[in-house]
């Protein structure tokens, strides 16, 4: 049905359907693009770095890139069209793969972190694959929308790490240089696919148009919604870029942490199926603090023991906190916006996200290096608690201001 929003926007949730069916396509190929990167590059990185603790650094680069890659990802959108971008973002893809493999067979680390790199700005476009779906479609649809095309990420979850199962001893002694090899193809498909995505063009009043970017992002609800989002991906992000590596400092083995990894990615996207009327039903605020609750108890599993069942558990925990908190998040910052300012305002939320993720994963690798896994659990907890009460103080004000009572005008005399 075809629709006039108040302001101004048309909807037509057919077409954004059939977006959401090539986006949610997209976000499979394109998660595991994420998914090699996140179950091999602390490995390949205590393998080819002139210190082991610098492991984690091409994850760090990676997230790096998704932070440097959110607002040139926005300005793109903005001139030229989202599906500009989404090519340019899959030809970044098709890089990463290439210079990665090139990178492990000639044993260069410096190689290797641009690669991963370029994998973050690959990854920065994708990120906007949930906003895109809700162009075009009505307000009731648009949590749908996000939350089903963050659903393709459980066949990420799948994809990715039987990627790297059957494809890291290809090429030996390269372990894993023909798996980014395999995920260069992999993006190349993903490029087709968004080429086909139908979104609505760019109008003169999104370059210019709408509030300035101040004004709305000093909104309490803005705040709160990107602090939320801040804390569900950042810390999901530190507590898996060092579970590989610390299971491989348990003893266990690269095959257990490919589960455990797959299982992680699989609780990431697989409730997206109904966080959309989850959050019809009970709110975002409510499904944002479940999954912040989420992450918290990931992280006390964490601390509880060192088997490989307790990794594994820790890791869909936190994916199932990520899955709440991020989409629930993402869900509010897309009513502290009208459509002529969304380019912006969720690039900047992005570029928030991404670049406290970016700090976190630079002092992860230190961190388990220096004080164990116990220590990457424990950071957990003063976000997620200062994440839970700025999002009860908002949004209790919030309620607070509904329920007064409309002053009644005074009779005519």
């Amino acid at each position: 049905m075809t629709e006039l929003t108040a302001d101004g926007e048309i909807t037509d949730d057919a077409r954004a359907r059939r977006n959401v069916a090539r986006l949610a396509a997209a976000q499979a190929l394109t998660g595991a693009n994420s998914a090699v990167i996140f179950a091999t590059g602390a490995i390949v990185g205590a393998t080819i770095a002139p210190d082991r603790a610098f492991a984690t650094v091409p994850i760090s680069m990676y997230v790096v890139g998704l932070a440097v890659g959110t607002l040139p990802t926005g300005a793109i959108a903005r001139r030229f069209g989202r599906r500009t971008a989404f090519i340019i973002g899959t030809g970044f893809g098709a890089v990463t793969g290439l210079l990665g493999s090139l990178a492990i067979l000639r044993g260069s680390f410096a190689l290797f972190c641009a690669a991963t790199f370029l994998g973050g700005l690959y990854g920065a476009v994708a990120q906007s694959y949930r906003f895109a779906a809700a162009d075009g479609a009505s307000e009731t649809f648009r949590p749908k929308a996000v939350s089903w095309v963050m659903a393709g990420g459980i066949f990420a979850g799948l994809l990715g790490p039987q990627l790297v199962q059957w494809t890291m001893g290809v090429w030996q002694p390269y372990m894993f240089a023909f798996s980014y090899l395999a995920q260069a193809v992999i993006a190349l498909v993903a490029m087709a696919i968004v080429a086909g995505v139908d979104l609505p063009r760019p109008a003169a009043a999104d370059l210019h148009g709408g509030r300035p970017l101040l004004d709305i992002i000093r909104q309490p609800r803005f705040i709160a919604a990107a602090l939320c989002g801040s804390i569900a991906y950042p810390v999901m992000n530190l507590v898996m870029t060092s579970a590989p590596l610390a299971m491989q400092m348990c003893g266990l083995t690269v095959a257990d942490s490919n589960f455990g990894l797959q299982w992680h990615i699989v609780a990431m996207y697989g409730p997206s199926f109904v966080t959309g009327s989850l959050i019809a039903r009970f709110g975002a605020p409510v499904i944002v603090a479940v999954g912040l609750t989420c992450e918290a108890v990931a992280a006390m599993i964490g601390l509880s023991g060192l088997t490989a069942m307790h990794f594994w558990t820790t890791l869909v925990m936190l994916g199932l906190g990520w899955n709440f908190g991020f989409v629930g998040a993402s869900a509010l910052v897309l009513e502290t916006h009208t459509s002529s300012e969304r380019n912006k305002v969720q690039a900047f939320n992005d570029f928030l996200i991404f670049g406290l993720m970016a700090l976190g994963s630079f002092s992860s690798g230190q961190l388990l290096a220096n004080f164990g896994w116990s220590a990457v659990n424990l950071v957990v907890f003063p976000p997620v608690l200062l994440g839970l009460c700025v999002l009860a103080l908002v949004w209790s004000s919030k309620r607070r201001a509904q329920l007064e009572p409309v002053p009644e005008l005074p009779e005519p005399m």
